[in-house]
């Protein structure tokens, strides 16, 4: 079995975090994007990875192929035509049968990291879905921007780069398109409120292991707690603190599955001091103890 290239750490402590190898001629050490075809990944044999976690966005498109794909906990069947978008610090577990085509894409922020509002909303909100099941048409124009994108960095010619980033602009824009069950006009008159809950959704990555209740989050976004609890009840009908809630559990169960780490451990890496509190919350969220949660789903 072959695996990507990456490598990840060894404290016992994190999750396995693989991060994009050196092999950019022309780019600075903060910069790193490639782009590789399935083929030439998987070879004669296929790809099989355990749960692990990246430092940057990772892209994969299949034009043809199957395996499976679990993206934090939800499995999804790898098909033709179809397209896995993760952001970075999600947790996943991959597999590729042999002769699957298409491409890999990596990069990270220091690389494409828009400083343009709106492409920056468009990145995040393509990212916030991390499956796509595309038909023919919209699959062979992501397909052929890629192609172009490849050919760009294998011929790294002048500006190459900045072609590169503007490709990223239109696949972001097409997966944006794609996801889209809200209408143009509604979609303008909501960009205030979308953008501040994608803030919020940031906010949490960030200060999750530091900050769990809702005034920290709005004092953060100079907003009261009744304008945040407004904001995502109207975008995902769920209050901030039901968010809060949910991306902790996340986290947990990454935590419980991804590696050997003793409850405790893993208790105060996400900053409970009482155990048993942890615990109780936990189980009250799920049905289970953290115990049997990663004996019955590790």
């Amino acid at each position: 079995m072959r695996t990507l290239a990456g490598q990840h750490s060894v404290n016992m402590k994190k999750i396995p975090i693989r991060q994009i190898t050196a092999a950019h001629q022309g780019a600075s050490s903060s910069e790193r994007f490639t782009i590789r075809r399935l083929q030439d990944i998987i070879g004669d044999n296929s790809l099989v990875q355990d749960l692990h976690r990246h430092d940057f966005f990772f892209l994969l498109v299949v034009q043809k192929g199957n395996g499976s794909h679990e993206i934090d906990f939800t499995n999804y069947k790898v098909a033709d035509n179809s397209v896995f978008f993760l952001r970075p610090g999600q947790v996943h577990q991959l597999e590729l049968k042999k002769g699957c085509t298409g491409y890999l894409v990596e990069f990270n922020n220091g690389f494409y990291h828009p400083k343009e509002k709106l492409s920056g909303q468009r990145l995040r909100k393509a990212s916030n879905r991390n499956y796509y099941e595309l038909d023919a048409t919209r699959f062979s124009q992501i397909n052929t921007t890629l192609g172009l994108m490849f050919q760009e960095l294998t011929d790294r010619e002048e500006g190459y780069q900045d072609v590169i980033k503007a490709y990223l602009d239109v696949l972001c824009i097409g997966f944006v398109r794609q996801s889209n069950n809200i209408k143009t006009e509604d979609i303008a008159t909501n960009s205030y409120t979308q953008e501040r809950f994608e803030e919020f959704l940031e906010l949490l990555d960030k200060h999750i292991t530091i900050h769990k209740q809702v005034v920290h989050y709005a004092g953060l976004m100079n907003l009261s707690p009744y304008q945040l609890n407004d904001i995502t009840k109207s975008i995902v009908g769920k209050t901030a603190s039901d968010l809060i809630n949910e991306h902790i559990i996340l986290e947990v169960k990454r935590y419980l599955l991804a590696t050997p780490n003793q409850i405790k451990d893993i208790a105060d890496l996400l900053g409970y001091e009482d155990v048993s509190y942890f615990i109780r919350f936990f189980k009250k969220h799920t049905g289970y103890s953290p115990e049997v949660f990663r004996h019955n789903f590790k």
